[in-house]
């Protein structure tokens, strides 16, 4: 019987984890500013957007769409500069629930709407299919990153990594 050593192999996640954080969280942070630009420079549009999904009064539904192109650009600079990671990722979270129910809500009630997600949205021109599927499923993607970054939110080249002045890598019990 011949009996062999365990192979000790160096453990690679908690070197490729804070690498994989800083790709999620510039990922992430794209995400928000490619969708806040693309809607910050029609406001009305925005609302219209919001309005299309029949959930809230007009004049609420017009106030949040040109709000939210504002937040979605300071998430994006946070996580583009990597301040606040965690904060960042559990309102991004919280955002991508919204709007994954939001789309899921306006399928199952039969809507035409285009998700405004990133840019104008709204009801669709009359034979235009809603694409709902993708859009969550894209959501979904987006909201992996954000969990990701909840559950680790140091990453190298980051403000928060400066600021703690502690390496990117977290102690496997936390």
């Amino acid at each position: 019987m011949t009996v062999t050593a365990p192979t000790t192999r160096p453990a690679r996640w908690p070197a490729v984890r804070p690498w994989l954080g800083t790709a999620a969280r510039l990922g992430l942070a794209a995400v928000w500013l490619i969708a806040g630009g693309a809607k910050v420079g029609d406001l009305a549009a925005s609302g219209r957007a919001v309005n299309a999904y029949q959930v809230m009064p007009y004049d609420l539904a017009t106030v949040i769409g040109a709000a939210l192109p504002f937040v979605e650009l300071a998430l994006g600079v946070l996580l583009l500069i990597g301040l606040a990671t965690r904060l960042a990722a559990g309102v991004s979270a919280a955002l991508l629930v919204v709007f994954i129910t939001g789309i899921a809500s306006a399928w199952s009630r039969g809507l035409a709407i285009d998700c405004g997600c990133f840019g104008s949205g709204g009801q669709l021109a009359a034979g235009r299919a809603p694409s709902y599927l993708p859009e969550i499923l894209r959501d979904l993607g987006f909201l992996a990153l954000a969990g990701f970054l909840l559950s680790w939110p140091r990453t190298p080249v980051s403000v928060d990594g400066a600021l703690a002045g502690e390496p990117p890598v977290e102690d496997e019990d936390e």
